[in-house]
């Protein structure tokens, strides 16, 4: 089963750094350019952009690699 995140709501996520805190701030179902890369997004799989709550930085993920807080 698979968990739906929306603008908002509080994730966690594993980086090189540790676990990162932060808050979903778009979610992309079209495939879109990010920080100079394509990045691949479908209805079926869509990629969340974050923002780190403690440094600001945006990153994107696709939906198994967020946590719930």
């Amino acid at each position: 089963m698979s968990t739906r995140y929306k603008v908002g709501d509080t994730v966690r996520w594993n980086s090189e750094a540790g676990v990162i805190h932060g808050t979903v701030t778009k979610v992309h179902l079209h495939d879109v350019e990010f920080m100079g890369r394509q990045r691949h997004c479908s209805e079926d799989e869509p990629q969340y952009e974050v923002k780190s709550a403690k440094t600001g930085h945006l990153a994107m993920h696709r939906e198994h690699a967020l946590h719930k807080e």
